[in-house]
């Protein structure tokens, strides 16, 4: 009988190729097939071993579900023939990426499956961009939540109490989310800003107010990483210390 071959499920980070774990290239330059997202930028592909088989399984409006399932009938496919496969997510494979319904799905089907952590966009595109999500006196603690779902768009109530609310996936309803912070009590003059692109050449920060984004008004390119809370404030100060420190002889 045949070995199974065995899956990994890695995090790709938020798109710099030198944010990807040690343990995430020594991996990479050993497997045979290599599924990738649409976040997983060209310079981490790089890191692939050569010889591999590369497959691109991003997901578009209306066909997430057959993308879904060609993903498990792909990794599945390549253990049951003995291969080494690697499943490239953006960030982290355990934070809104479906990671853990593949992982179940391989263990269903006796199939060896090992995670690699990756740096998450949610704490690496703010902090980078000049944002701390806790800072004493002002934060002390923050939530992560999806602004879209397949069972429904969060409660955004809930949220209106959290010191930093950092939104992934929430650029198309970046207005119905903030008048719905609005509405149930955050102030719409929170500090608001998105990250663009982080860690690429494309990266771009918006800074903004809740109000602004509840109005409409503010234009965003996804992906982007959606942050609220009085900490953004901070980065001005920040984002001048690095730009000070950057040009001093």
């Amino acid at each position: 009988m045949t070995n199974r071959g065995k899956v990994y499920l890695i995090g790709a980070g938020p798109g710099d190729p030198e944010l990807l774990t040690v343990k995430a290239q020594r991996i990479l330059r050993t497997v045979d097939l290599a599924l990738y997202d649409r976040l997983v930028s060209p310079e981490v592909l790089l890191a692939v071993n050569p010889a591999a088989e590369l497959v691109y399984v991003g997901k578009h409006e209306g066909e997430q579900e057959s993308t879904q399932r060609l993903i498990f009938e792909r990794m599945l496919d390549a253990a049951l023939a003995g291969k080494t496969a690697a499943r490239l997510k953006g960030g982290d494979p355990g934070i809104f990426g479906r990671g853990a319904e593949e992982w179940l799905h391989l263990a269903r089907n006796g199939v060896e499956v090992e995670i690699v952590p990756g740096v998450s966009a949610a704490i690496a595109a703010p902090l980078l961009a000049g944002i701390p999500l806790t800072f004493r006196g002002l934060s002390q603690g923050f939530a992560v939540v999806t602004g879209h779902g397949a069972d429904g768009v969060p409660r955004w109530r809930d949220y209106v109490r959290v010191d930093t609310l950092v939104i992934l996936m929430g650029v198309k309803n970046r207005a119905g989310i903030a008048r719905e912070l609005v509405q149930a009590g955050r102030p719409a003059e929170d500090p608001a800003v998105f990250v663009e692109w982080s860690t690429t050449p494309r990266e771009r920060v918006i800074e903004t107010t809740l109000g602004d984004v509840a109005a409409g008004t503010v234009e965003v390119e996804s992906p982007a990483v959606f942050v609220v809370g009085a900490v953004v404030a901070l980065r001005a100060e920040l984002r001048a210390q690095a730009v000070d420190e950057a040009v001093s002889p």
